[in-house]
């Protein structure tokens, strides 16, 4: 029975008992990392290999049943005009909305950047829009911007921006800017609270010395608090276009990608095509989605030298 033990790795302590072999005990990193490394294999890697293996193949109508086909969905992907619209309405989204975000935001970080009293109770306020189910906001907007009873929309006719008989969500010149207005009120706090934070951990002494050189307020954000600043906004930047470049949910309550396809997004018409039970093609957009976006936040961290 000991040489058994010894066999398999353990190890017999000096009074005789038996120890566990060293890699299976707390002294080692491995049975902590073994955990997190199979739920990154189970819900990470594997169904990434499997959307690969996915986008080479065909399903039957008739037998139901995976047939490869090569490089088939590729083609029909990039050949597909649907396809580029949606991916032209995604960039679109994201390049507005993020510009919207952090311009407000950094806005906002520099009002609310003081101790004076309330501001403390303001900043916490800011993360009440974070905690609510972008379903829920998503539907709380589209009630807003109804084409009967919507208070955005009745003030947005008040004011001539817009025709009565096409409500905000219904008029194709509008509808992406009413889905916007949900995700900059949802996600325009997170941006404030990162910039507070990094605003409220500046040095003091360079903006004293610039005060007393006679910098005017402007001139101090411009060229201290900015440069500093450099790498959190980075950061955001880098977080935000992230979600903003897979937006789901409020296409999905508000608009459905309508009217027409105006506001269908990539992620949407994968989940689109994967409604039909097309799970080939919808495999091969998930995967562009994917493709695109690595692209594009790679170019984004070297050109904003990021570390990770």
């Amino acid at each position: 029975m000991l040489i058994s033990m010894q066999a398999a790795g353990g190890r017999v302590s000096p009074r005789g008992g038996f120890r566990f072999p060293r890699w299976l005990t707390a002294e080692h990193p491995l049975p902590w990392l073994l955990p997190m490394t199979a739920l990154i294999l189970a819900c990470g890697i594997y169904p990434l290999l499997y959307s690969v293996w996915l986008s080479f193949q065909e399903r039957s109508r008739v037998t139901r049943q995976f047939e490869f086909v090569g490089l088939k969905q590729w083609h029909a992907a990039f050949t597909d005009e649907r396809m580029w619209h949606a991916l032209s309405v995604t960039f679109t989204y994201t390049a507005l909305a993020l510009t919207i975000q952090l311009v407000v935001g950094m806005g906002l970080a520099l009002l609310l950047d003081g101790d004076r009293r309330g501001y403390g109770v303001m900043r916490a306020m800011m993360t009440l829009p974070l905690v609510v189910p972008p379903a829920v906001t998503g539907m709380m907007f589209l009630l807003m911007q109804d084409g009967q009873f919507g208070v955005l929309n009745y003030y947005a006719v008040l004011l001539g921006i817009i025709d009565p008989a096409k409500p905000i969500l219904g008029n194709p010149n509008t509808a992406l800017a009413g889905l916007m207005l949900a995700d900059i009120w949802q996600w325009t706090p997170f941006m404030v609270l990162i910039f507070v934070a990094g605003l409220r951990a500046l040095p003091k002494e360079p903006f004293e010395a610039a005060s007393i050189d006679g910098a005017s307020g402007f001139q101090q954000f411009r060229h201290i608090a900015l440069p500093l600043l450099g790498k959190v906004i980075a950061i955001a930047v880098l977080i935000r276009s992230i979600d903003l470049f897979r937006i789901y949910d409020y296409v999905y309550v508000m608009t459905g990608g309508g009217p027409g396809t105006t506001t269908e997004t990539l992620s949407f018409y994968s989940g689109r095509v994967f409604g039909v039970a097309n799970f080939p093609y919808a495999a091969t957009l998930s995967l562009i989605t994917l493709i695109v976006l690595n692209i594009a936040m790679t170019l984004f961290i070297r050109l904003a030298r990021i570390r990770l």
